[in-house]
């Protein structure tokens, strides 16, 4: 099945893990991401600061090219350009003004029919059909993940309909069980990290991480997963900087979902990420899951 993706700009710079693990664990199940031609920036929290029309048009632009391909899904990883990405779509709906306003300025334009999925939207489905059944899976035994959901995936500036409780959500922890691994339950699964803010704010960020990292690690849990490309390089590259600040003695590997689900399918190191990625701040990156992988 083919879906139309938008990987966003992360996903080529500080995340392009994601977007290689997205394409393969996808693929495995079958599922083809097309990414959409000639894409451009969905201007992510910084256009809504500044101008709210610019904050619809940006993404806007993305929706007519997604569109004019023909496909009826858009699968969207980053959560802050799938939160920017669906209130766009919804106000262009609920204001044919601005919608036309907009369309008059794009070569592709916007009809509102392309549904718009994060990727734990489309791997929740996946996971419950008759074929996952039929993939081998590695059995991922030392794994206690906190799951970590962030903001831009839980807390909307506009009402928008989504697929999972935006006050306790359980996408990835579906996900998680289906390939084996049971996530512990804790407090701060969508507290924000702090985001851009630890660029001209750290106190307060460093303040934010340290308590979703003693959170976590008082739970039990050994490593933190997510989707959002913004808390994984926060909680992992400031972990050492929030650690020391607030006292916190133990370091955790920080994952994308799409890490542990490669794992589960068997693929190797080489196969999920980079040879110069299989250490983090020193910690093999195999001291969780072993010689299985």
């Amino acid at each position: 099945m083919d879906l139309a993706y938008y990987p966003g700009c992360s996903l080529y710079q500080s995340a392009k893990l994601y977007n290689h693990q997205a394409k393969l664990i996808f693929g495995r199940l079958g599922l083809h991401l097309q990414e959409i031609e000639d894409w451009s920036c969905c201007g992510a929290t910084s256009a809504g600061k500044i101008n709210d029309f610019m904050a619809v048009a940006l993404p806007a632009r993305n929706l007519g090219i997604a569109e004019s391909t023909g496909f009826t899904e858009l699968v969207i990883p980053c959560s802050a350009c799938y939160s920017r990405t669906i209130v766009a779509q919804k106000q262009l709906q609920d204001f044919p003004l601005l919608k036309n306003e907009i369309n008059i300025e794009l070569s592709k334009k916007v009809k509102g029919s392309i549904k718009i999925s994060s990727t734990l939207d489309v791997l929740k489905r996946a996971v419950s059909s008759s074929k996952f059944g039929t993939i081998p899976l590695q059995k991922l035994e030392n794994f206690k993940p906190a799951c970590y959901y962030g903001c831009m995936y839980t807390r909307f500036p506009y009402d928008v309909p989504v697929s999972d409780n935006v006050e306790n959500p359980q996408g990835m922890e579906t996900v998680l069980e289906a390939i084996g691994v049971r996530a512990l339950d804790w407090n701060y699964k969508t507290l924000c990290c702090g985001a851009s803010s630890v660029i001209y704010n750290p106190d307060c960020a460093f303040d934010l991480m340290a308590k979703i990292m003693r959170d976590a690690v008082s739970r039990g849990a050994n490593c933190l997963v997510v989707t959002c490309p913004m808390c994984q390089m926060n909680m992992e590259s400031q972990q050492d900087h929030f650690c020391e600040k607030h006292g916190i003695k133990e370091r955790l590997p920080v994952y994308f979902i799409t890490e542990l689900m490669g794992m589960a399918f068997g693929f190797s190191k080489k196969d999920l990420q980079p040879a110069e990625s299989l250490f983090i701040d020193g910690m093999d990156w195999t001291q969780l899951c072993g010689d299985s992988v």
